[in-house]
């Protein structure tokens, strides 16, 4: 069975069905997604780059879109009626299509954060790992990404010319008091 922590290439996977509020149902969708722009925390990868072992792809990365029982039946021919809210149907459909169409999570990273991400960046604000750095723009500025699901190919935006906050304590802090301060 085909599960996150083993898909392939491109692959997407509709995990799972959540009964969500309104009598609508949220899709978690997952993929793995290049981004070029990665820096690795260690040389390690870059000394071993002609060795399989060490290019490994990375985690997959969740999209969540919500919708009507009836128009998720009719766009996946998925059955998703009759869920109580915060019931979840696993259903592990491997590459689902929309009118044979391919479906992508799209990933963009911006600058611009909505107001919930500005009244939590804590846990908004684009890291290194669950708990690590905050990554930041060479400006000093917090980066949101963004996560959809698209027909066809993904068209990624992604930040080039990042820092971790740690590298530059002035630029984490002027993030810090913008963020606090608008």
């Amino acid at each position: 069975m085909k599960t996150v922590e083993n898909l392939e290439g491109r692959e997407m996977l509709l995990v799972a069905a959540r009964g969500v509020k309104g009598g609508k149902v949220q899709l978690t969708f997952a993929q793995k997604v290049d981004n070029p722009n990665a820096r690795p925390s260690s040389i390690v990868g870059l000394l071993n780059a002609s060795d399989d072992r060490f290019n490994l792809p990375g985690k997959a990365r969740y999209a969540w879109m919500s919708g009507e029982p009836n128009d998720i039946k009719s766009a996946l021919d998925i059955d998703v009626f009759n869920m109580a809210e915060g019931e979840v149907r696993e259903l592990n459909i491997v590459d689902p299509k929309i009118q044979g169409q391919d479906l992508s999570i799209q990933i963009t990273e911006s600058t611009e954060g909505s107001e919930y991400d500005l009244a939590n960046v804590e846990t908004r604000a684009k890291r290194a790992g669950k708990d690590g750095d905050y990554i930041l723009t060479k400006d000093g500025h917090f980066i949101f990404t963004k996560t959809t699901v698209v027909l066809g190919e993904a068209k990624h935006v992604f930040i080039n010319d990042t820092v971790r906050a740690s590298e530059s304590p002035s630029a984490a802090a002027s993030a810090i008091d913008d963020a606090l301060n608008g």
